[in-house]
């Protein structure tokens, strides 16, 4: 059950990477607004977008096939993580109570705190991902 699990989880938040890593590919001009309006302006830079998203697809990948585990874990961890400590607003305050306002308020960014959850998990227990390519062929 745990393997299957940490499966579940890695596919899961691997696919993420790959659905942002592929909109950045095909829409450069959403990833844009998506950080001029979400995060503070954070890599707006049109330029980056094709670059950044065919890394965020690369690593999605690897994360799904689990593949180089040891270093790409760590690189979700870090994309995701920051990912949502750069919307520590609408963590705190989905329902626009005390820091946000109706305008603003966002619910639907609230699932960012698990998925950060979910690949400090996939890091902690790596040892016990079974089903991952990198078991297959021993290395971690």
């Amino acid at each position: 059950m745990k393997a299957a699990s940490l499966l579940f989880l890695r596919v899961s938040t691997g696919l993420l990477l790959m659905v942002w890593g592929m909109i950045r590919l095909g829409a450069p001009e959403a990833g844009v607004q998506i950080s001029e309006k979400y995060y503070q302006g954070i890599v707006s830079f049109a330029a980056l977008q094709q670059p950044w998203g065919a890394a965020q697809l690369v690593i999605g990948l690897l994360v799904c096939l689990g593949l180089f585990r040891r270093y790409v874990y760590p690189a979700q961890a870090v994309i995701l993580c920051a990912g949502a400590l750069a919307i520590w607003k609408y963590l705190l305050d989905p329902f626009g109570l005390y820091l946000l306002d109706a305008e603003s308020r966002q619910v639907l960014f609230f699932p960012s705190l698990v998925v950060a959850a979910a690949t400090l998990a996939l890091l902690a227990f790596r040892s016990d991902d079974r089903l991952s390519l990198d078991a297959k062929f021993r290395r971690s």
